[in-house]
């Protein structure tokens, strides 16, 4: 039996509290990348947030960090760098703005289904 990887991951250089951390995200690409990125810079209490390039770059501390480059092209995972204000945990942070996307997602397809429902779109006939 294949051995399933963690759908998150914690990867080195993580502070001992969560304020500041790199998750790996199994099984997703930039879609997600960026619409997390998008969702976790609306919250106020995080500092910084990013996911794409050599996650040194991504790093404003001075103290050297381990390598934590982006994953090869080929692997079908996203290193997302979360740094929060106050020592404040940024797993919690994680895991709201994945809530927080899941339920506009759901806003976005329930809107697109009463739309089908009520007939409320476009058509376009081909012309021969």
């Amino acid at each position: 039996m294949t051995e399933v990887p963690p759908k998150i991951k914690v990867l080195q250089g993580t502070s001992p509290d969560l304020s500041a951390a790199t998750y790996q995200i199994y099984d997703e690409s930039h879609t997600i990348g960026n619409s997390l990125r998008w969702m976790l810079m609306k919250n106020p209490k995080v500092e910084f947030c990013g996911y794409r390039g050599t996650m040194k770059a991504l790093f404003p501390v001075a103290d050297p960090i381990p390598d934590c480059s982006n994953p090869h092209p080929s692997e079908n995972v996203i290193n997302v760098r979360i740094q929060m204000y106050d020592n404040l945990s940024s797993l919690d942070a994680l895991i709201k703005a994945l809530d927080d996307l899941d339920n506009l997602c759901n806003t976005v397809e329930d809107a697109y289904l009463e739309s089908l429902r009520e007939e409320n779109f476009e058509r376009w006939d081909e012309k021969r």
